[in-house]
């Protein structure tokens, strides 16, 4: 897959990495995908046991004939510190190498963390979708900033998510009597098409088939470390 470079350096300081979000949170486009979504890839990262790499895991998925395409993972030395808010300047690099090892190019990227729904509206699915310019969303487990009702307990149940007045994602119910997930916009979508593709890929579990799987090899990457 063919991902431009980054518009600025990684191993910055916490207080330029908010201005670097600021700024890039401008280019965020909240809007209906221009052309089908079939090919999903979904992404999640993890640590190193000692704390020096970040690790990711790309996963293609097929929403229609339900299968796994192609499985890639990467690793990238860190260079910044755990700042709450700042994730994606510790997991991004990493994601996005493993992105670049993709042959095939998705229709879509779902990331494990927090789109839109972030204090300055740019959360890891933003930062990789801009940088992608591929329709991108966030499919969090729990909550980082907001307010919301719980949906109904039955699967397709959902509720607004909202922060000082404005709506930044939905609350949604993947399955029934399971606790929901948190969805967002990253980039290239609108919300209505991302909560679809959510519930389109959690097949069979609580989290979409392609991050969930993500997860699981990215943890079997871990533990083979020494």
């Amino acid at each position: 897959m063919k991902i431009p470079r980054a518009p600025h350096r990684w191993n910055v300081e916490p207080r330029e990495a908010i201005a670097i979000q600021r700024r890039l949170a401008a280019s965020v486009r909240q809007t209906p995908p221009r052309r089908p979504i079939r090919y999903i890839v979904g992404v999640d990262a993890a640590f190193s046991h000692d704390g020096t790499c970040c690790l990711a895991a790309a996963v293609l998925w097929d929403t229609r004939d339900r299968v796994v395409l192609e499985e890639r993972v990467a690793a990238r030395p860190l260079t910044f510190p755990y700042v709450p808010g700042l994730l994606s300047f510790r997991e991004a690099p990493a994601v996005i190498a493993a992105l670049r090892e993709l042959r095939r190019e998705p229709d879509a990227i779902v990331c494990d963390a927090q789109g839109y729904a972030h204090p300055r509206r740019f959360g890891l699915a933003c930062h990789v979708g801009v940088i992608c310019s591929i329709p991108t969303l966030g499919c969090a487990k729990s909550l980082l900033i907001g307010e919301y009702r719980e949906p109904a307990a039955r699967r397709g149940s959902r509720t607004a998510l909202r922060d000082g007045g404005e709506r930044i994602g939905s609350v949604l119910r993947t399955r029934t009597d399971v606790k929901p997930v948190f969805v967002s916009v990253g980039h290239l979508i609108d919300l209505a098409t991302a909560e679809r593709l959510v519930l389109e890929c959690a097949v069979r579990y609580r989290l979409p088939e392609p991050t969930r799987l993500a997860d699981a090899l990215v943890g079997r990457v871990k533990r083979s470390l020494p």
